[in-house]
Parts: C-alpha cells; sequence; structure tokens
C-alpha cells in the first residue's frame, strides 16, 4: 500500500486544480494539506450522509460486492460460486428471517446470505422501533454479534466475508474459520439456529449435500433451511445423504432455478431445497410444493446480464408463490401458475427431488391437436401427388 501512495505522490498531475477544490474550499475555513482536504470531502459528502441514515446508505458495501465479482476469478476449482444477492434475499425471505432469528451459513463464501439476513432483520427492527431509536440500535447491535454465524475454510474467502460484514457495521465476531465438520459441538448448540442458508461448494461430494445434512442435524427443532445445489444431487448423485436427511427431516419445497443463473461464472443446472428439521421421518403421505422458476426474467451472457421480463417482480412474487402455491396472488402475464406449481410426494428412494420429475404433462389429444394432424397429413398427400409420387 505504501508503495502505491509513493507513486502517487510522484504524479505531478496530483495538485492540480480541479472543480473538486473549489467544493472543499468552501468546507475548509484557511489553506490545507492534500490529505486533509480529501478527509474532509470524504467526511462531509460520504460518511455524513451514511451516518444521517444510521449506516444503511450502504455505499461501501457495494464497492466491496463490485469487488468480489473480480476478486476470486472464475472459482470453478474449488467450486466456489457466489449466489447473486438477489437470490441470497429471496432465499432469507422464503425463511422468514425477522429479527428474533438465528442464521447459520456453514459455506460463507463471501457473507452475501448473511448479508442479506441481517438487512432483514435490521428493518424488522426498524420497523418496530423507528430508524437510530435506543431500542433499535440496542437490537441491531445483538443481531450483528449474537445471531449470525459464518463458518469458511477457504482464506481467502474468509478474508473477504469477514471485511464484507465489517464495512457493514459488524465486528465479524461470529465468522470462522475453519471447516464446518470440525467445528467444536458446542458453537452449534450455544448458538441454536433456527435458519440455515447454503450455496455449499459443488465440488464437495454428493454436490454438497452433506453441509445441508450436517446443518440440519445442529438447527433447533422447528428450524428451516434453505439450500441452492446443483440439483443432480436430488435425483440420485446425493442420494445417500438424501435419505438420511429425510430421516429426521421434511421437504417442504424444491424451486427449479434458471440453467443459467450463475453465468458467466459457471453454467449449472440449479435447484433450491427448503426443509424443516422435525427430528422426525419425513410425512411420506404430505405434498411436496415443486415451483418451476426457470423463467426469472433475466438473461445472462458471458458478457453481463439483462432484464427482460420484469426480474424484480418475479422474485417477489416467487415469496408469495412459495407461500400460497396455486391460489397466490400473481400476474397471469408473467406466471402460468397451474403449470409452473405442483403438489406432489416423494418416494423414499431419495431421487425425486425435483420440478422435472413431478411435471404433469397432459398427453391426451385436444380437438385441435386432430384437425392439425388431419391439415398437416392432407397437405403432404397433395404434395405427393403434385409431385406425381
Amino acid at each position: 500500500m505504501m508503495k502505491s501512495f509513493t507513486e502517487i505522490n510522484k504524479d505531478h498531475d496530483r495538485d492540480k486544480i480541479t472543480a473538486l477544490d473549489d467544493i472543499v474550499a468552501e468546507l475548509l475555513e484557511k489553506e490545507a494539506s492534500v490529505t486533509k482536504q480529501i478527509f474532509t470531502y470524504i467526511f462531509e459528502n460520504i460518511f455524513l450522509s451514511i451516518d444521517s441514515m444510521s449506516g444503511h446508505l450502504d455505499i461501501m458495501g457495494e464497492m466491496y460486492s463490485e469487488f468480489l465479482k473480480y476478486a476470486f476469478g472464475d472459482g470453478k476449482e474449488l467450486g466456489i460460486v457466489l449466489t447473486p444477492p438477489y437470490v441470497t434475499k429471496m432465499m432469507s425471505q422464503i425463511l422468514d428471517i425477522d429479527e428474533n432469528s438465528k442464521v447459520m451459513d456453514l459455506a460463507t463464501g463471501s457473507a452475501g446470505f448473511l448479508i442479506s439476513a441481517m438487512k432483514l432483520m435490521i428493518e424488522c427492527v426498524e420497523q418496530k422501533y423507528g430508524k437510530n431509536t435506543t431500542k433499535a440500535n440496542k437490537k441491531i447491535d445483538e443481531i450483528k454479534q449474537q445471531r449470525l454465524l459464518g463458518v469458511e475454510l477457504n482464506a481467502e474467502m474468509y478474508t473477504l466475508a469477514s471485511t464484507n460484514m465489517i464495512l457493514r457495521g459488524d465486528g465479524s465476531s461470529n465468522i470462522r474459520k475453519g471447516s464446518s465438520f470440525d467445528e467444536p459441538p458446542e458453537l452449534y448448540r450455544n448458538f441454536n439456529a433456527n435458519a440455515l442458508l447454503l450455496n455449499p461448494p459443488f465440488t464437495f461430494k454428493e454436490n454438497g449435500l452433506p453441509f445441508l445434512k450436517f446443518g440440519l442435524e445442529n438447527m433447533k427443532i422447528g428450524g428451516k433451511a434453505a439450500i441452492i445445489i446443483q440439483d443432480s444431487a436430488g435425483s440420485g448423485r446425493g442420494i445417500i445423504s438424501c435419505k438420511e436427511i429425510l430421516s429426521k427431516n421434511q421437504l417442504v419445497a424444491s424451486i427449479k432455478m434458471p440453467v443459467d443463473l450463475f453465468l458467466p461464472m459457471a453454467g449449472v443446472q440449479t435447484s433450491i431445497y427448503i426443509l424443516e428439521h422435525t427430528g422426525k421421518e419425513h410425512d411420506y403421505k404430505k405434498q411436496v410444493k415443486f415451483i418451476d422458476f426457470r423463467n426469472d426474467g433475466y438473461k445472462r451472457t458471458k458478457r453481463g446480464i439483462y432484464e427482460l421480463d420484469s426480474p424484480s417482480q418475479r422474485y417477489r412474487d416467487i415469496v408469495e408463490v412459495y407461500k400460497n402455491g396455486i391460489t397466490a396472488n400473481v400476474s397471469s402475464e408473467l406466471w402460468d401458475i397451474k403449470n409452473q406449481v405442483v403438489m406432489d410426494v416423494i418416494s423414499r428412494n431419495g431421487d425425486d427431488w425435483n420440478f422435472e420429475q413431478h411435471q404433469k404433462i397432459d398427453l391426451v389429444p385436444t380437438e385441435e391437436d386432430f384437425k392439425k394432424t388431419v391439415r398437416d397429413y392432407l397437405s403432404w398427400e397433395v404434395t405427393k401427388f403434385l409431385r406425381g409420387e
């Protein structure tokens, strides 16, 4: 860092008068060093804006989020692909995270899930107590210090996660460096999580399902988990963990996500599985909600992401669809709800957790299908006749 400042000091253009100098001059009563001018400008135009909003004008956080896009290459070798923030927010909303939740992420990555959960928790506090009140600030401090737990093995990712939390006003006191499976049992017992959010490394065995199994085992009864994972895990590749998970938990829902969700970093088909930790075997007579969300309104390419068809509305809607199924109050222009939501039971085999395995396809031909077939046949016969065949 000092080398960088040395190079800046050599820059002869550094002290040229610019429009910003006039702005800073109005803030200072007398001449000041360049350093003081810079910090005065930052204090007046950035810090005070953030401070007046109780820290929720997340300028540093947004800058850091942009930095994370470039900090880790494509991450393919390690199976590390960071979850988009609109997905971490949606998954947090699905779990109904509020100010009293205790949220755990055993494959923390850059702490995207914990950030989204923390934002929802703080919003709940401010709605209840108001912004920047004594009660609100006390509860927010409790949330940051006691209600978030992250564990990350990769040293670089751990550093990114800790920095990410610090920039959002959290001391990262509950971000642990190490293997989730090797942390002392009392860590999880004392934390007593009731919400688990996960995007495990997809190069881990069974696509990362052991993280889900371990997390559920270390939650309180009645807690809920949401994991986004390569969905081959739920169609046979993770059959051992799936069966073990179903022995003490209830599969509540399965959401099929877009195949291009992680582009340009990786092109993998994923689903989100939502489970409840019941402490008893899955009720195989109880229907699971299967949702097709492959069209989320975005188009992703190697060059970027583009809004095609109301993605923000669709991500608000998916929470409603998860909660209310085919009775969800959503736009018929964006949703074909009867075909995108299927209620069905699963088997004990642990290999039928995905939407397409329960999708109802109507194979009975309609009258219009019959007429089209006849027209096509007659057209074919006429063509043959005209050709003299």
